[in-house]
């Protein structure tokens, strides 16, 4: 009977992981076939190769883009947001995205006849540079409040935006820098897009660091307390933000919202321990990513919506509600907790 109990509790955790990986199931098997060209079951199973061409150089590398660019996006964001203390920080808005697409733009202008590999480079230097700027300047803030730190973050990326707009429009790169500044998936092939792959092991390396966030973000004392180095730990999170929010602008483009949006609405359901949440994060990203995806290429078919204008709408509205909910209720957080007694069931708010 205690066995029962236990796995019953078990099922009931981890409830909302197994929902978000069988949508995401779902999804990416439709995501293979929407688009221009019609793909069949029947077809591919019959060995057509032109069909197979479109599923392994353009529908397959796509798919893996978006699902990169989802648990990537998300995952920075919850990684900032535990490491500043503050749910509104993510890479949007602590200027993450628009530091990583001065990085191109500089790539572009010293370097013009650089391959991918040289534009990530400029573009993981400028990024860390650019989180660690604001990171630096919200912690000499004295009186941090909930909404100021975000504010803050949107002036300094709208001053680094308007760094790479004058430099941009200066030199006549403007139509060059354009691919990075939109995000979109349209232009995902084979053999352009593997450096989004980078997102693989430096979320790993979030996984295995997770606790070590989740302290540190209790405060520096707390964490040198307990004999974690705080100073380390918080230049590895950062770093690790910033360099996944790098490779996914270099192949992508901006994508707005991801790290701010997913990470706040796991935590309304799960809380706010990075453990818990990490894996419901990383998954609710790509499914809402794959979502926004899916959506823009059949609402305007055969034509296709960019990405960041689809997550841009959907996540502006997230966002309105999610400040609303933050001002209302605090870091309070929507939870249910399963209860099993005498074989019933009975949920908790």
């Amino acid at each position: 009977m205690k066995h029962k109990v236990k796995g019953g509790a078990v099922i009931k955790e981890r409830k909302m992981t197994i929902v978000l990986a069988v949508c995401l199931v779902i999804l990416s098997v439709l995501s293979l076939f929407v688009g221009v060209m019609d793909l069949t079951v029947k077809e591919l199973v019959a060995g057509n190769m032109e069909q197979m061409e479109i599923l392994l150089l353009s529908r397959l590398p796509r798919l893996l883009a978006v699902l990169c660019t989802g648990v990537g996006m998300s995952v920075a964001g919850l990684i900032m947001q535990q490491l500043c203390r503050n749910k509104f920080v993510s890479p949007t808005t602590g200027a993450t995205i628009s530091s990583a697409q001065l990085g191109i733009l500089l790539a572009l202008l010293f370097l013009p006849g650089s391959n991918l590999m040289g534009r990530a480079v400029f573009a993981f230097a400028a990024a860390i540079l650019g989180t660690w700027l604001f990171v630096w300047f919200i912690q000499r803030i004295p009186f941090r409040d909930v909404v100021m730190v975000p504010l803050v973050g949107i002036m300094f990326s709208n001053v680094i935006g308007g760094v790479t707009s004058y430099l941009a429009y200066k030199y006549e790169m403007t139509q060059a820098l354009s691919s990075w500044l939109a995000g979109h998936f349209s232009l995902i092939l084979k053999g352009r897009y593997e450096m989004v792959y980078l997102v693989v092991p430096l979320v790993i390396l979030a996984f295995l660091f997770a606790n070590h966030f989740n302290i540190v973000g209790m405060g520096k004392d707390f964490s040198e307390n307990l004999g974690i180095s705080y100073s380390l730990v918080l230049f590895m999170g950062l770093t690790i933000a910033a360099m996944i929010t790098a490779s996914v602008v270099v192949v992508v483009g901006s994508v707005p919202y991801i790290g701010l949006i997913v990470p706040n609405v796991v935590a309304m359901f799960k809380g706010d321990r990075i453990r818990g949440t990490l894996a419901d994060t990383a998954l609710f990203g790509a499914v809402f990513v794959l979502s926004c995806d899916l959506l823009g290429r059949v609402v305007i078919a055969p034509y296709e919506l960019p990405i960041d204008l689809v997550a841009g709408i959907l996540g502006s509205v997230l966002f309105i509600g999610l400040l609303l909910y933050r001002l209302k209720h605090g870091e309070r957080a929507i939870c249910w907790k399963a209860r099993i007694a005498g074989g019933k069931e009975e949920g908790v708010q």
